[in-house]
């Protein structure tokens, strides 16, 4: 079992920055692939960007390309989500996952492929 928690979510103008953080529980972290993914209101939950279980892969969303960045701390059991040049349609919930324990492959871009989620921090962007 892997338990995680989001931290860092909150209140920010358009153009600014957030850093969120996904605190994973348990000694496999370093053995999930992990990605940060968002729900806005009335919409579906999609991916922002993935990772790798050793972290030498990333995907991101079309819509995040340049302005995002994921990265992990095997070390210390956490992903983290830097967001730069944040835009009102940021606004959103935004969930870490992890997989089951993978031994190869590259980063997973769909929600079904991932067995463990977290709460969720809101992002609220405004204009």
């Amino acid at each position: 079992q892997v338990q995680l928690v989001e931290s860092g979510g909150g209140l920010v103008q358009s153009g600014g920055s957030l850093r969120l953080s996904c605190a994973a529980s348990g000694r496999t972290f370093s053995n999930r692939h992990m990605g940060w993914f968002r729900q806005a209101p009335g919409k579906e939950r999609e991916l922002a960007a993935a990772i790798t279980y050793i972290g030498g892969s990333t995907v991101y969303a079309d819509s995040v390309k340049g302005r995002f960045t994921i990265s992990r701390d095997n070390a210390k059991n956490t992903l983290y989500l830097q967001m730069n040049s944040l835009k009102p349609e940021d606004t959103a919930v935004y969930y870490c996952a992890a997989s089951r324990i993978a031994t190869m492959g590259g980063a997973l871009t769909s929600a079904y492929e991932y067995d463990y989620w977290g709460q969720g921090t809101q992002v609220t962007v405004s204009s």
